[in-house]
């Protein structure tokens, strides 16, 4: 008797995202985007014509104090990544994020073939980020950190809190306050870039790869794709 075997592709879950990086992940976005906001109104705050007294419309200060709150969240939530990046699962871990070997390198190459230039290939399936989005997102930290610091810096001038006047010497390092403002503004622009790029790629991935993209920034799983053997019920002699 002669057994036969189909060849069939199973999906089996993968615990990817562990809640704190899920939580990291929505504080942070909507902490950027209430900074963004806030940010361009602060930069040109709108003529806004009333009877009433300044001191009782007191809208630009409401905006400042959303600026300023939303700055605090977002500058703790960046120290908790920091901190998580040693202490989490291995796919929130620095070494995905910093190319450490000639592998990372061969991947985010992959990557870049077929992702941004369109060539044919095989696609690197990756469980957590690919090489490429790790490096990205590792560039991503560092403007995190250029905000942290131009922002609170700016904030040091007018700030009796002791936090924010422990960086009341980055504007002289920077050349003065017009040039941290310049840097904090452009960072800004980066973001949005970054934004809509991000949520392009992830849209995409989920519709090309079918493995949970985006429900896995809520649920925390990914579906992995896995060869499989099982035998055929219909054996011929």
């Amino acid at each position: 008797m002669k057994k036969k075997y189909l060849h069939i592709h199973r999906l089996r879950r993968v615990y990817v995202w562990e809640l704190p990086v899920r939580f990291y992940h929505w504080l942070n976005a909507a902490s950027i985007i209430a900074l963004i906001i806030t940010g361009f109104y602060i930069a040109n705050p709108l003529a806004l014509v009333s009877h009433q007294e300044a001191a009782f419309r007191y809208t630009t200060g409401w905006v400042r104090f959303i600026h300023f709150a939303a700055a605090y969240i977002f500058f703790f939530n960046f120290l908790f990544r920091i901190y998580w990046g040693f202490v989490g699962n291995k796919y929130a871990g620095w070494k995905q994020f910093i190319p450490t070997s000639k592998r990372f390198f061969r991947e985010m190459w992959q990557v870049f073939k077929i992702d941004i230039l369109m060539l044919k290939g095989k696609e690197y399936m990756s469980v957590g980020h690919n090489a490429m989005a790790g490096l990205i997102y590792f560039f991503t930290f560092i403007a995190f950190g250029i905000q942290c610091l131009t922002g609170f810096g700016l904030y040091s001038v007018t700030s009796r809190w002791w936090l924010p006047r422990l960086f009341a010497w980055v504007p002289s390092v920077l050349g003065g306050e017009s040039m941290t403002r310049q840097i904090h503004h452009w960072t800004m622009w980066f973001f949005i870039l970054f934004v809509v790029i991000h949520v392009y790629l992830v849209f995409y991935h989920d519709y090309i790869e079918g493995r949970g993209e985006m429900s896995s920034m809520g649920g925390g799983w990914k579906f992995i794709e896995e060869e499989a053997f099982i035998k055929d019920h219909n054996d011929e002699l």
